[in-house]
């Protein structure tokens, strides 16, 4: 199983780490997710061949910016793509 490290942002609260974890474990692969909130570090461990820039984009795609920073063989940014994010900003 990979782990790959993740940055994300714009997370304040529980609905944020719910919202990460959902759009994360839809991605083909992804067998466990663990956010930290405080520092918003996401670690996600999946098969072999889960794509980082796949989930990249789909924690942007639900509106929080995200960044692989391990495990992977470049650093990829995705910024987030939908307006919103958070429900309580």
């Amino acid at each position: 199983m990979n782990e790959i490290l993740m940055e994300v942002t714009g997370m304040t609260c529980g609905s944020c780490v719910r919202h990460v974890t959902s759009a994360l474990k839809a991605v083909d692969g992804v067998e466990d997710v663990a956010v930290d909130l405080a520092s918003g570090r996401v670690a996600v461990r999946g098969r072999p061949g889960t794509e980082p820039d796949r989930l990249a984009s789909a924690v942007a795609d639900a509106g929080y910016p995200a960044r692989v920073v391990d495990g992977a063989a470049s650093s990829s940014a995705a910024p987030a793509r939908r307006s919103g994010g958070c429900c309580c900003s």
